[in-house]
């Protein structure tokens, strides 16, 4: 920066927002005033916003800090409309799943129900039953696979199994559950379903993102702490277990719940392999059982007469969805606060 711009005065404390916010308030006038769409208003108002910042920075601070305080417009911009999506989504589901979010919705099965009433406590059940079988697979497996490929792997083997969980990572949901259909189809014949299939395509689905997060976080634990293990006389395996897995178990286990969040709301894959029912059923390995985004997708796509309850039934389970999944990230954070350990480099 040169010496005059440095010697060149500064715009005031409310310089660099108050274009901005005057843009979003005209805009939001034009919006409600005109048929203009939404997007075209708030695109033109963070153009305008950010020539009226860059003109205003130039004449009074000089053509580097403009500069600045254009990018900054812009990515704070960007920021904003990134999360108006998010905060429209959230708006929409919580105005509409609270008119069903109460204790019927959460104590009694959709059996034998038409019309208004009913909930969803078995759909509920067969979300827990099915996510929590499909992790307690996933997570030793993918765990596991990340120690070997991280701390044991080496030579075609270790770039052949990357190279699978890679594609695995990629693959569609639909794949999955049409793997587990085909599976169970071998051993209990064509038609079956059951909360067992369900889990075993959600551990598909879970299995690669455990393993690429957990390999990532064993990456940053420091060889500084092996080396002092192995300088001790601690074999490999006692090393990996007591030094490198309680130094990532924090990463490790916000893997897991980004892998939990990831599946706990599926839908094509449980279509195929629990399917519907409007009663209760807590075995896995005895019939359909309904998860939650199935309910939903079903009371959505198959509405009766008058399709209002139906309708307020599928928003009230996609809250549900969402409170579960939040739910998660909150246990994972008092995890992570809890056994997290500073990984100094």
């Amino acid at each position: 920066m040169s010496t005059l711009d440095v010697m060149r005065p500064s715009l005031p404390s409310w310089g660099p927002w108050a274009p901005p916010a005057a843009a979003l308030a005209l805009a939001v006038a034009l919006a409600i005033a005109t048929d203009i769409a939404a997007g075209v208003l708030l695109v033109g108002a963070v153009v305008a916003a950010a020539a009226v910042v860059y003109a205003w920075s130039r004449v009074v601070e000089g053509g580097r800090r403009a500069v600045d305080r254009l990018v900054t417009v812009l990515v704070s911009s960007a920021f904003a409309l990134a999360v108006i999506p998010l905060v429209s989504l959230l708006w929409t589901v919580i105005a509409k799943g609270s008119e069903r979010f109460d204790w019927t919705f959460f104590s009694e099965t959709g059996r034998n129900v038409v019309g208004a009433g009913g909930g969803a406590w078995h759909a509920i059940v067969g979300t827990l039953v099915i996510t929590g079988l499909a992790t307690a697979a996933s997570v030793p497996i993918g765990i596991m696979a990340a120690i070997y490929l991280q701390e044991y792997g080496q030579g075609r083997l270790k770039r052949w199994l990357t190279f699978f969980v890679d594609v695995m990572t990629g693959i569609p949901s639909i794949v999955a559950g049409l793997f587990a259909f085909a599976l169970f189809a071998i051993f209990f014949g064509p038609g079956v379903r059951m909360g067992a299939m369900g889990a075993v395509a959600l551990s598909v689905l879970m299995i690669p993102i455990v393993v690429r997060s957990t390999e990532e976080m064993l990456k940053v634990v420091p060889d500084g702490l092996r080396e002092a293990s192995y300088a001790l006389g601690v074999p490999k395996w006692r090393t990996v277990v007591s030094v490198v897995l309680p130094t990532a178990l924090a990463g490790i286990v916000t893997g897991v719940m980004v892998a939990v969040a990831r599946v706990v709301g599926e839908t094509a894959p449980l279509l195929i392999t629990t399917g519907t029912i409007t009663s209760l059923n807590a075995n896995p390995l005895s019939g359909r059982m309904e998860p939650l985004p199935v309910y939903a997708y079903s009371q959505y796509k198959h509405p009766g007469v008058p399709p209002e309850p139906y309708f307020a039934r599928a928003w009230a389970a996609a809250l549900t969805l969402i409170v579960i999944v939040m739910a998660l990230n909150l246990v994972a954070r008092l995890i992570h606060r809890r056994f997290g350990t500073e990984v100094r480099g």
